[in-house]
């Protein structure tokens, strides 16, 4: 066995975060259809995931603390299965909505524990190409739902299937897990240091992993010793840079992308698409673009920098977010409509080299070590319930303000986005933590505020 086998297998937990987060945007307008699901309801439909999501997310870490990651992994897999499943089958909406629910707490416990498993069983030299693994799995999984969802949007009961289809990955990603060893980091924090040096062996072909064990010994002893209160978080040096990391995970959901990958068909026939299907189709372009622009990220963050990605990314999307409310205040009319459709792929490309992953790398960079792990559970708990109450109060607003008032308030908000990282984010390309930590400390930290 080598590292190579265990990212593929593991790499399935973004595959089925994607999927089973973009699947509903295929699924809806039959949902809708199937069981007369108000404005409201089909929010809560959307919503009751993200739910479930926040506190799986929430607890995520405890339960890999306590029962190591791999068996954790291999519960969510079994969620993500008994999930879709319920979803499949459902003949009415408390059933449908237990299977989101279920759905929900798997995508958030996998958001959180796929990333950090992989980074544990990698060697230093591939972590950060793991990171970009991971990231473009969710993207691979988000379009495949939707190519899947056109596949079978012309197919009686369809949307059953679509929803079904989300079982597979996670039986293979059980049956796989099934044969990995748990991450070498928390068995030698449980104190299982022969089980550490075998894992690391058989990850690392029979080399000698002697040095590779002192150091993880080295850093878990540092790591103890930097245990600190939730109340550090209040610390002055600490301060600006949770206000960073929660304002962008903030904003990062309240300029309305993922109204974008839950609702796109929906959007797309008020652009005036002429069929279900047609409008499926261009949300499977959308999420083409998404992959595309993701590996482009990718590629470009070690060198182009990530606040001039977000700066780009942010007024992309204020761009595009504005020509979108123009055109549904003009009308959505024949060839209206697929500028529409184009501004809103623009938009999501915008987002994916911007505020989509330079969120997340940035709030593993920013925060004093000591408060690192909390401080980023304070800012993905925001990021979880601002998605919860966008998604939830989306169709309401289209339904009460009209789409062109609910895109330009979204483009508000971009520029909001855009506005506070000028204002406050700094560059991080290139600098060692410490350098970083000193940026939001001191006279220039006061200078930002």
């Amino acid at each position: 066995m080598n590292f190579k086998v265990v990212a593929a297998t593991a790499s399935l937990g973004g595959l089925l975060f994607g999927y089973d987060t973009g699947v509903v945007s295929g699924a809806l307008p039959f949902v809708r259809e199937v069981f007369q699901l108000s404005e409201a309801m089909q929010g809560f439909f959307v919503s009751i995931a993200l739910a479930g999501a926040a506190a799986g997310a929430g607890v995520a870490g405890q339960l890999a603390d306590a029962y190591g990651r791999r068996r954790v992994i291999l519960v969510v897999a079994a969620l993500f299965v008994v999930g879709a499943l319920l979803c499949a089958v459902a003949a009415n909406v408390p059933v449908l909505l237990l299977g989101r629910l279920t759905l929900g707490v798997a995508i958030g416990v996998a958001s959180m524990l796929t990333p950090l498993y992989l980074a544990e069983m990698a060697p230093a030299d591939k972590r950060g190409g793991v990171v970009s693994l991971n990231q473009m799995c969710i993207t691979v999984g988000i379009l495949l739902s939707y190519i899947v969802a056109y596949l079978l949007s012309e197919v009686d009961g369809g949307w059953r299937w679509m929803l079904a289809i989300g079982c597979l990955p996670g039986v293979v990603l059980g049956l796989g897990m099934l044969g990995l060893p748990d991450s070498p980091r928390w068995l030698a924090g449980q104190g299982r240091l022969d089980e550490a040096a075998a894992a690391l062996r058989t990850l690392r072909g029979g080399q000698d992993v002697t040095a590779e064990l002192n150091q993880l010994r080295t850093d878990l002893t540092r790591e103890n010793g930097a245990l600190v209160p939730w109340s550090a978080l209040l610390e002055p040096r600490v301060r600006l840079p949770l206000i960073v990391g929660v304002g962008l995970a903030v904003f990062q959901q309240v300029t309305g992308i993922n109204t974008v990958i839950y609702y796109a068909p929906i959007i797309f026939e008020q652009a005036g698409m002429g069929s279900t299907s047609a409008a499926i189709l261009a949300t499977a372009g959308v999420g083409v673009v998404n992959v595309i622009m993701t590996y482009v990220a990718l590629k470009l963050l070690d060198t182009a920098g990530r606040r001039k990605l977000l700066i780009v990314g942010l007024a992309g999307m204020t761009a595009m977010l504005a020509i979108l409310t123009a055109g549904f205040a003009v009308g959505t009319e024949g060839p209206l409509a697929w500028i529409a459709t184009l501004s809103v792929a623009a938009y999501v490309g915008f987002f994916a080299i911007g505020l989509g992953p330079v969120f997340w790398l940035l709030i593993s960079e920013i925060f004093p070590l000591a408060v690192r792990g909390r401080a980023m559970g304070v800012a993905t708990v925001a990021n979880w319930g601002a998605n919860l109450i966008v998604s939830q109060i989306f169709l309401m607003l289209i339904a009460g303000l009209g789409s062109a008032a609910t895109f330009g308030l979204f483009a508000v908000m971009s520029v909001g986005a855009l506005l506070f990282t000028l204002a406050l984010v700094p560059e991080t390309k290139g600098r060692t933590l410490e350098e970083i930590e000193a940026d939001f400390s001191g006279e220039r930290a006061a200078a930002r505020l």
